[in-house]
């Protein structure tokens, strides 16, 4: 039988929402604080991109310079600073950054999760907004971005916060201020990461519904065209709350021309450079196909019910499910026409999915397949963590060893696989208790167990060895109060982990150039100065004798010398940087 979405309720009537339904709110919102917040302040930042962010900010707040970011001595000009602002600014609020530099993050996940309930609210009603809500939390991507410091949870709120202002207005408007505050956050995240754009494409999808009479479009009214560009004197205004000042400073420093090559790199070389001519992850323009599916499970185990009801949907001119879902077509086809991709450069379009699915969530929970499509996923997950998990207890496979000693972990490996039983239990538990009439709540309960165990129980197991924390207090054993130390081939993570003073020679120059500079430096005051390299910049210019292995930490190995362990005039070999790159 067709199904269609249920018709919005009368919230602009001022209707207030029932006891029950506050409180089914409430327990979203602290469902939602749990599974994302769970485990704050028990890890330090982890590479690829934590550590180079959070040095960023580090050095804004150490420096007061909080318009050119910084890596060490280099300018860092990959990205805007928007999200390194903030972790400033929660630093300057807290005073840890253990906490500092995942509080964007946490926040920018629960806006996001606000922000999808009120617009599933206010275009259906308050249940469909809770659905909206509950599916985006069940999205494994959303989750496991929102735990880490990167930019993109905070891009996806940015956007999201676009959305809502946009829909607002056209869909349940006209309101032309809240039009203006979505371009407004277009702008904003522009300066996060350069895609907050993306955001306006929502105008395209409206341009075509308005022209052929769809249902549910805001009349906007003759003689009000003159408002629609002052959207783009929005998105201006914030995008210049930064570039105006930067673009000042640069200018004042025009003798100087690192500060035009950072203007040209951050402006042009890492936008519609790396868009068109994209020099890393180069993928297939289907690439992210299978990323919807997978990377988004189990949110897309609704899509064999939602597919046919968008498409009764669209045949019925729905605008409520035809702009959010022009929109993420609009994205996805951007995103895949560069060569250049990776699966977190679609995540903003998964709060306009759960958006667009949540109206139809109870009629498909009420059908069995989709019920059986959970509980196939809960006991999916159970069974193969248990299975790895008991396999490694039992067999102590090479790869274990393998993977331990790359990333540098001297822990117990054996806690790693009870990890991995403990929730693979939590699953099967969970489905005994639920079965299939409700195995839509023990896939919940499975997302809040996997989550709560890896907070608790990863981050304090695997923190020293993936944040270098282990490795740099190994050398900070090594050196005396007066000593001072250079770091050569180093990682973001080093620097930030060192928790002291140190000296590079620049991050991306030529690892021969820096070893050049640093045997320099360090004759200089052979007594007191020493040097902390990467094995392969050393060459052949360093007596491993009188040197100190330091440990192996990120799939690297590192040494800690003073000057008479180098060889004079010897000069090592270009080495081929093998960063970790990161967006």
């Amino acid at each position: 039988m067709a199904s269609t979405a249920p018709q919005p309720t009368p919230l602009s009537t001022g209707e207030r929402a029932s006891t029950s339904e506050r409180r089914q709110f409430w327990l979203m919102l602290l469902f939602a604080i749990v599974m994302i917040g769970i485990g704050i302040g028990l890890r330090d930042p982890w590479p690829s991109d934590e550590p180079r962010f959070t040095l960023a900010a580090k050095q804004m707040v150490e420096s007061g310079d909080w318009l050119f970011l910084h890596r060490g001595a280099e300018f860092y000009a990959d990205k805007p600073p928007m999200l390194m602002w903030l972790e400033a600014a929660s630093f300057e609020l807290v005073r840890n950054w253990r906490i500092a530099f995942l509080l964007p993050s946490l926040l920018s996940a629960l806006g996001t999760l606000l922000l999808v309930y009120d617009l599933g609210r206010r275009l259906w009603n308050r249940k469909t907004g809770m659905y909206a809500a509950m599916l985006l939390l069940m999205c494994i991507q959303f989750v496991f971005q929102s735990k880490r410091a990167q930019i993109d949870p905070l891009v996806v709120f940015f956007i999201t916060a676009a959305n809502w202002g946009l829909l607002r207005h056209l869909l349940c408007g006209p309101n032309w201020k809240l039009f203006w505050f979505g371009c407004f956050c277009a702008g904003l995240g522009v300066i996060t990461k350069g895609v907050g754009f993306l955001a306006l494409f929502m105008l395209l999808p409206y341009m075509w519904a308005a022209l052929r009479g769809w249902s549910g479009i805001a009349t906007m009214g003759a003689g009000t065209w003159w408002r629609w560009p002052l959207g783009l004197v929005a998105t201006l205004i914030a995008i210049a709350l930064w570039l105006v000042p930067m673009l000042l400073a640069a200018h004042a420093h025009a003798d100087n021309p690192i500060y035009a090559a950072y203007v040209n790199n951050i402006l042009f070389h890492q936008t519609a450079g790396r868009y068109a001519h994209a020099w890393h992850h180069i993928q297939s323009p289907i690439y992210y196909l299978p990323i919807m599916v997978y990377a988004w499970l189990p949110l897309s185990l609704t899509y064999p019910g939602s597919f046919p009801r968008w498409w009764r949907a669209l045949k019925a001119k729905d605008a409520r499910i035809f702009l959010p879902l022009g929109w993420m077509l609009l994205v996805l086809v951007f995103f895949s026409a560069s060569a250049g991709k990776r699966d977190v450069y679609i995540l903003p379009i998964v709060p306009m999915l759960a958006l667009i699915t949540a109206p139809y969530l109870d009629d498909m929970l009420n059908a069995r397949w989709l019920r059986a499509l959970c509980a196939l996923f809960v006991a999916a997950m159970g069974v193969a963590l248990l299975a790895l998990g008991i396999y490694a207890l039992m067999t102590h496979p090479a790869f274990a060893t393998k993977l331990a000693y790359d990333r540098g972990f001297d822990g117990p490996q054996d806690s790693l696989w009870w990890m991995c039983i403990a929730i693979g239990a939590a699953q099967w538990i969970l489905l005994a208790l639920f079965r299939l009439r409700r195995a839509h709540w023990a896939v919940a309960g499975g997302m809040l167990a996997l989550w709560v165990v890896w907070g608790l129980w990863a981050y304090p197991l695997l923190n020293d060895s993936s944040s270098s924390a282990g490795l740099m207090a190994n050398v900070r054993a090594h050196l005396g109060d007066r000593d001072e130390i250079g770091l050569v081939d180093w990682k973001e993570q080093n620097m930030l982990m060192l928790h002291r003073p140190a000296v590079d020679f620049g991050f991306s120059a030529p690892t021969s150039q820096q070893f050049t500079q640093a045997t320099q430096w360090q004759a200089a005051a052979p007594a007191t100065r020493w040097l902390f390299v990467q094995e392969p910049a050393m060459g052949h210019c360093v007596d491993r004798s009188k040197a100190i292995d330091v440990g192996h930490a990120n799939r690297r190995s590192w040494w800690l010398f003073k000057a008479d362990a180098v060889i004079p005039g010897c000069v090592p070999a270009a080495n081929a940087d093998d960063d970790e790159t990161g967006e």
